[in-house]
């Protein structure tokens, strides 16, 4: 059956085909192709499931191919180590025989530390001081026309999470001078009370507008026609415990972009300021080249 694009749960909940292996459904949301976020928070959930006891702390993937939604994900777990405080997992997404994307995730044992610190949450307005991420209110019917089709659909569903922006302007081309953007989110459903769940749930949102951070300095946002994006690369590091489903402030900067590649960076926060995660990205940034007119 397939998953609702609103029901995070439907989407994470895979099926073991024995052996290691399991079986990722896209959402029915007309997409052209698979939301990244979407392969990265099923492989997590893949991983997940050949470990017990243990918690990931990392991930780091890499985006290969673009992911078909209209047939299933088969998800290819290795047991890399199985060590004494870690834990290692190869996962590999394939469609049509060819890996589409590829992923080592570690997990390690709860242990004690004297050294403990942690970056500053910004100070920004709280959820409830600003509005949701809506293309109906946030931007004029003309970009809504002019947006690519699957970005347009994505905003368009039922979302899995709830997403809140610090600042709209800067989606109808506000330049954001220090390319600092802050972003409230949460699963829009309760989830159930499942730390695993919730990494997965987090790995799965951590792809939503980070590459888009890149953009911010020059007023541009990948929901322009004009503008080619693609994730290549992901990288998750969890650091405090959390729940999906209640508020987490994504701040996001991009530090370097140059040669057609932008890198994003992020930082996850509770709303009482705790650092959960930590996110890096790269991907490819370029304009779209207009064909010229036939004489």
């Amino acid at each position: 059956m397939t998953p609702s694009f609103s029901n995070l749960l439907s989407i994470l909940d895979i099926e073991s085909l024995g052996d290691d292996i399991f079986r990722g459904l896209s959402p029915a949301s007309g997409w052209t192709r698979v939301f990244g976020g979407q392969v990265v928070g099923q492989a997590l959930v893949a991983a997940c499931r050949t470990v017990e006891n243990r918690l990931p702390h990392s991930l780091h993937a890499y985006f290969i191919l673009p992911g078909d939604p209209s047939i299933p994900i088969i998800y290819e777990v290795v047991r890399l180590r199985d060590g004494g405080s870690f834990t290692t997992r190869r996962v590999s997404a394939m469609q049509k025989g060819a890996a589409i994307f590829s992923m080592i995730a570690s997990f390690h044992v709860q242990e004690d530390s004297i050294f403990d610190h942690q970056a500053t949450m910004p100070d920004v307005p709280p959820p409830d001081k600003v509005k949701r991420l809506d293309l109906a209110e946030t931007i004029g019917e003309k970009m809504r026309s002019e947006m690519p089709n699957f970005i347009r659909r994505f905003f368009e569903a039922d979302m899995p999470f709830e997403m809140r922006p610090t600042d709209l302007s800067r989606y109808v081309g506000k330049k954001v001078t220090d390319g600092r953007v802050h972003i409230w989110l949460k699963a829009a459903r309760a989830l159930p009370d499942d730390p695993a769940l919730h990494q997965c749930a987090l790995a799965f949102a951590s792809d939503f507008s980070l590459l888009d951070a890149a953009l911010a300095r020059y007023g541009r946002t990948v929901f322009e026609n004009s503008i080619s994006a693609a994730s290549l690369d992901h990288a998750l590091w969890f650091h405090r415990p959390f729940r999906a489903d209640e508020w987490l402030l994504y701040t996001q900067d991009s530090p370097n972009t140059h040669d057609g590649l932008g890198f994003s960076r992020g930082l996850i926060f509770r709303a009482d300021g705790t650092l959960v995660a930590s996110v890096a990205q790269e991907g490819s940034i370029r304009v779209r080249r207009t064909k010229p007119s036939a004489v």
